[in-house]
């Protein structure tokens, strides 16, 4: 199930170029994508306004939601597509496992400072400074 905490965190961890949300901001845009799923696991595209599905391609560019459509064909013969949107469990769970980059802390193996420094090395570095 997701919840309003959960997308929060989602899309916190979604926005890697450090112009990101605050987390007020990222629960309010959270709150306002639940808002119109409820307790389905899709919506109809139609319920949309404007501003709303812009939110929605927002959601979509960090894989947070995703689209598929339905064709159905009318009594009089025609096609009419149904464009639904549903969430990316898989990327939502992903996002709130990832760590903010503030967060993220250095691989003791990887870090400039674990190199051991020899008393040679040490020896070396003095009689240059002399």
């Amino acid at each position: 199930m997701i919840t309003v905490d959960n997308l929060t965190q989602a899309i916190e961890n979604s926005i890697d170029d450090g112009s990101g949300l605050s987390r007020e901001e990222a629960y309010d845009l959270a709150q306002h994508v639940l808002n119109f799923f409820g307790y389905s696991e899709r919506i109809i595209d139609n319920v949309l306004e404007p501003e709303d599905r812009d939110a929605f391609y927002m959601m979509e560019d960090v894989g947070i939601l995703f689209t598929e459509r339905e064709e159905i064909t009318l009594y009089d013969g025609r096609e009419w597509r149904i464009h639904y949107w549903l969430f990316n469990r898989g990327r939502i769970n992903y996002l709130m496992e990832k760590r903010p980059k503030a967060s993220r802390k250095v691989d003791e193996s990887e870090s400039v400072y674990k190199t051991e420094v020899t008393d040679d090395m040490w020896a070396s570095r003095k009689k240059s400074d002399d």
